[in-house]
């Protein structure tokens, strides 16, 4: 049975966490402009995704799968800001009228895959997950699962609920804008998303 209690502390958990300005948001924010609202959501279904199973791995209390991601989190920050760096540089040369991620099938599937990889690689999520099903009570359910399915589930729910908010948003805001100011948001995007990847693997050596 679903915890309707659970669930509904889920949505605004997933919501709050989904809605966190961070390189994801602006990534989807991107993808929305040049690729119409379904990219935008595709992606954003990436990311509620990892969200979900990192809030599953500390909700179930994993602790096998959540003690090797953290230990591989070296790993992991180095290919998500080698991957940042590349997507950086790519959005700033990119053309906003070549639509990089086309709304075709493949597309979408390529946009919610490369962001779900992108949030997967941050383990220390699971951190946050943690905190938040052992405040709550869920970490260790025994024979109950109803309160951590239900708060699994209302963090995938408040996770898309945000990003379908973002992508109609973006896409309503994207018919007023010309092509010349596509270029430029492109490019500022493009700066933000590079920097960020060069402070993540800086981070690794400090």
């Amino acid at each position: 049975m679903l915890d309707a209690g659970y669930y509904s502390m889920g949505i605004i958990f997933g919501f709050s966490i989904a809605a966190m300005p961070g390189p994801i948001g602006i990534i989807c924010i991107r993808r929305t402009l040049n690729g119409g609202r379904m990219t935008g959501l595709a992606s954003g279904l990436g990311t509620a995704t990892a969200d979900a199973i990192y809030c599953s791995i500390a909700g179930f209390g994993v602790t096998y799968i959540s003690d090797l991601l953290i230990e591989g989190r070296i790993w992991l920050q180095l290919l998500g800001g080698i991957f940042l760096i590349f997507l950086g540089i790519r959005t700033f040369m990119v053309h906003p009228g070549s639509k990089s991620v086309s709304v075709s099938g493949t597309g979408l599937i390529k946009a919610y895959s490369s962001m779900f990889l992108l949030t997967i690689s941050n383990p220390l999520t699971i951190l946050l997950f943690a905190g938040i099903t052992a405040g709550l009570g869920v970490g260790s359910p025994g024979n109950n699962y109803s309160p951590v399915v239900s708060l699994i589930l209302g963090v995938f729910t408040g996770s898309v609920l945000w990003w379908g908010i973002m992508s109609t948003g973006i896409s309503l805001f994207q018919k007023r804008l010309h092509e010349g100011n596509l270029v430029w948001i492109n490019r500022i995007i493009g700066i933000i998303i590079f920097i960020t990847g060069v402070l993540s693997l800086i981070s690794l050596i400090l």
